[in-house]
This record gives structure tokens, sequence and C-alpha cells, in this order.
């Protein structure tokens, strides 16, 4: 590239100035500082790294590089439950490399917002503030109703989650209801009849997986037990806690089933330390198969959901749906069957 400004214009470079050296319109390089999709991605980095070379003085309001992308994809988490995201947890992280590798094979690029959306003005903060070509929301949290009234004024989003009747946006997200289902229809078929519900109710995926759970019991012909359903957040930590508390109050269960692979982790450790043995004493089913469920001992048998094609598709519902909401989708779930649950 041929260096055409004297070094004093360097410190003050026009727009003027780089237009000239790129050899295209003013009103080009102004839309390219601005990451404008009608400027041709090679022309967009000749004039950015014209711009940077000779020390141009970019305003506030323009992105802070160029993109060189077909599209800009926003990854936003709402706190779940009035509770801290866990962007570490392990599902989330599968997810996002799921998501990271469709929008690398698209061309797009991908960002990780710090905002943590607690109420609706907070989605259409996320929404207005931006960027993004669009916004991949991971867990509605409490705000369905909130998510659909978003949809009306803003559809450039998509998300991972409990899937509604009346939802007015696209949802991507495993068959919860199916999922639990299969959890406990096969406790039951080992002959478990004590089967403990251990999650948190007030999360969608979680509550429908638990209506599953409910299901699977009434099909095994077992009545619903309200003292075998005891609530646990999603951390390790918090399951063992609820599990030592139901063991120390004498609560009797031969099996547990749940909402996640963290919290049958942490089942399994209180069991342990209990002096219980998983699985001759209590099989114990999880949710997610995260890679910690094949290295943790005894294996954990869990519900299979494809994190993988899950990233892929939330991607491609965002990028390909076109002026209109894009159409929800469902996973299919599958049962692994490992050592914890003892068949």
């Amino acid at each position: 590239m041929t260096d055409t400004l004297s070094p004093a214009s360097r410190r003050s470079a026009t727009l003027e100035d780089i237009a000239r050296e790129a050899g295209v319109s003013i009103s080009t390089v102004s839309r390219a500082l601005n990451d404008s999709p009608s400027v041709k991605r090679r022309t967009k980095q000749q004039i950015w790294q014209i711009a940077r070379a000779h020390d141009y003085e970019f305003r506030a309001s323009m992105p802070s590089g160029p993109i060189g992308a077909d599209a800009t994809i926003a990854v936003v988490v709402p706190a779940p439950q009035a509770r801290d995201s866990r962007v570490s947890d392990p599902f989330f992280l599968e997810l996002l490399a799921g998501i990271a590798e469709a929008a690398r094979e698209r061309n797009a690029d991908l960002i990780i917002s710090h905002l943590s959306p607690r109420a609706g003005l907070d989605l259409d903060y996320a929404m207005s503030t931006s960027r993004a070509t669009g916004v991949i929301f991971i867990g509605q949290s409490s705000l369905h109703h909130e998510f659909n009234a978003l949809a009306a004024r803003d559809n450039r989003f998509v998300v991972w989650g409990a899937e509604f009747p009346d939802a007015q946006y696209c949802v991507i997200g495993s068959d919860n209801v199916a999922g639990g289902r299969r959890a406990t229809a096969h406790l039951a078929r080992l002959g478990r009849r004590r089967i403990l519900f251990l999650g948190d109710t007030e999360a969608p995926e979680a509550e429908q997986r638990f209506r599953g759970y409910k299901q699977a019991l009434d099909q095994a012909g077992i009545a619903l037990n309200d003292v075998l359903i005891v609530p646990a957040h999603f951390e390790v930590h918090s399951a063992e806690a609820a599990v030592r508390s139901a063991i120390a109050r004498g609560l009797k269960f031969d099996a547990v089933f749940a909402v996640s692979d963290l919290i049958a982790i942490g089942a399994i450790r209180a069991l342990t330390r209990s002096g219980m043995r998983v699985p001759e004493d209590v099989s114990v089913v999880g949710y997610d198969n995260i890679p910690a469920a094949r290295l943790v001992t005894p294996q954990l048998t869990t519900i299979d959901q494809d994190a993988n094609l899950a990233g892929r598709m939330l991607v491609s519902k965002l990028i390909d749906k076109g002026d209109g909401p894009a159409i929800s989708q469902r996973l299919e779930t599958s049962l692994l069957i490992r050592e914890s649950c003892g068949g």
C-alpha cells in the first residue's frame, strides 16, 4: 500500500484523506468505518487498515474494529430466577462452543455480552444497544412474557430454553418433558420406587423436566410424594447440601433424578460421604451429558441433549430467518446409560 499522507496529516487524518488513498468515495469510507454491511468486506478491511495506519481519530459511536464478517452475533445470558448467571456452567460452555463453531462456519463474529437481563427493560436495552446483527439469549429465566413483548418490537433474536405454546419468538431447546420422563421411567424399570426429584422447578426447563418426572411416575403406577421433591440450584454445592439435609432428616429414597449433571454430581458426593453406595443403594440419573459426567465415579447416567447441534441451530435460525420470526424447533433427547444407575 502506498503511503500518501504526510507525517503531520497522520495525526489528524480526515475521511477525505482516507477516501483519496483508498480510491473510494467519502460516503463509502464513512459506511465502512461504521461497519455497514453495504460495503464489501475487502473494501472495508482496506479502509480500516488505512485509517489505523494514519491514526484516524475514531468516534465513540464507531465499532472498535473492522469485523470483516457477514454477521455479528451477541450472546446474552439472563439472570436465572434473580440469581447470578453462571457463565462457567459446563453445559453453557458446551453450548457456547457449538455457537462459536457454527458462527465461524457462517463467517460471523461472536460477542459475549456482559449484560444479565432481569426484566423486560433489560431485554430492550440488550437489543437496542447491541451493534450485533442479532442476539442469542441463553435461557429465559422468568422472562417468557417479556420475550413475547420484545418480539413484537424487535425479532432479531432467538432463545435457547423451554418451549411454550404461546411463544411469539423463536425457541430452540431439548424436549425437556420427554427427557424427564425417559430418565424417571428408566429408574422405575430398575425397580426403584422412591425416586427423589432434585432441582429448581422455578426454572422453565427444570419445570418441564419435573412434568416428565410426574408423567413417568403415573405411568409406572407410583404415587407422587411431595416429600421426595427436593429443591436445589444448578450448582454442585447446592445439590450436595440439599441431599445431605434430606438424609439427615431421615428421608428414605432409592433413586435420584437430577435436573442437571452438576446437581447429580452433588447428589453423588452427598450420598457417598454419608456412607451410601451408588448405584447399589441409590441410583442416580442426571441431565445434560456434560464432559464431567464421564469422569466422575461412578460414571453418570444422563439425558443427552446435543449442545453442538443446538449451537448450530441457534446460529442458523438467527442468520437465515429473514424479516419475520424464525420457527421454533425442539431437539430430541436420549438416555445414556452408564454406571450410576446400575442398569
